[in-house]
């Protein structure tokens, strides 16, 4: 091919710009398709991906659909491309959080030493509403928040609180945790709650807030946290980026079932059993004096 020649696709073969059967751009359906393989960790962090030529057998495309599918994954971070070396799956550090602690996403990942930023974009009250009775109050103060870790947006937190907190402020709020917070202002220990985990897509608003597509699938954490009066301190949603945040669950055996029988400690119940047995004892002795006699 000379110098500066346009590249010309084979005979037969899609070329960029030509729509998928689906009516989805050739390069678009192949960026989805390895998209979805890496955030499936079907390509491993670090997984070589397949090469231009396997690409274009694969898909019956010219190799500039495979390049332009290759730059928009590289253009999100999602692989590395490198002379010698060709193309691979990005190692990307994820932050993981365990589910089952009560302290939030901030205060886990930066005891693992990485500093995360807090950014509040609402705070106001509101009418309280059906998903925020728990609460036990009229009128509610939400709480809007944008977490990151350097300049990339890891979860979108959404809270609500009683109107009694509703004195805090934006500043006071800003790159801290709202547990140590609301501790420190009004004496309010958040010990424990009711957590729930589920899978959805992100609509157009937390897709632009966590950069990502609208309709990735996005890590819901959802529920409420009591104080150490079990008294509902907060209701709350969290939309994490699936890609950064990885929840972590602790997991213990059950204990085998205990035997039928009052409950270690019970004296009273012990006392009642050990007076049980005496009876029957004694309905066994009688029974026996009565065989002899016989």
């Amino acid at each position: 091919m000379a110098d500066g020649a346009a590249e010309r696709p084979e005979r037969g073969e899609l070329t960029v710009g030509r729509p998928a059967p689906d009516g989805q751009p050739l390069h678009r359906r192949i960026g989805s398709e390895l998209r979805a393989q890496i955030l499936g960790r079907t390509l491993a962090p670090g997984a070589q991906v397949p090469t231009e030529a396997e690409l274009q057998e694969r898909y019956g495309v010219s190799r500039s659909v495979v390049r332009q599918a290759l730059a928009s994954l590289e253009q999100e971070g999602l692989v590395e491309r490198r002379r010698g070396r060709g193309t691979t799956v990005r190692e990307r550090g994820e932050l993981h959080r365990l589910v089952q602690r009560v302290p939030g996403l901030s205060t886990q990942v930066e005891g693992e030493g990485v500093h995360v930023t807090t950014r509040v974009l609402e705070l106001g009250l509101e009418p309280a509403s059906d998903a925020t009775g728990e609460l036990a109050s009229d009128r509610v103060l939400r709480l809007r928040r944008l977490r990151s870790a350097g300049d990339e947006p890891l979860a979108l937190i959404e809270t609500w609180l009683p109107e009694e907190l509703g004195d805090l402020t934006a500043q006071e709020l800003t790159d801290t945790s709202l547990h140590a917070t609301i501790q420190r202002r009004f004496g309010t220990h958040v010990v424990a709650g009711r957590r729930q985990v589920r899978a959805v897509g992100a609509d157009a608003d937390t897709a632009e807030l966590l950069r990502v597509t609208a309709g990735t699938p996005v890590l819901l954490l959802e529920g409420t946290s009591t104080d150490d009066a079990a008294r509902p301190v907060e209701v709350f949603r969290t939309w994490h980026r699936a890609d950064r945040v990885v929840f972590d669950i602790n997991v213990i055996q059950e204990p085998d079932a205990a035997p039928a029988g009052p409950a270690p400690g019970d004296a009273a119940g012990l006392r009642e059993r050990l007076e049980s047995l005496g009876r029957e004892m004694l309905d066994l002795a009688r029974e026996l004096e009565r065989a002899e006699g016989r």
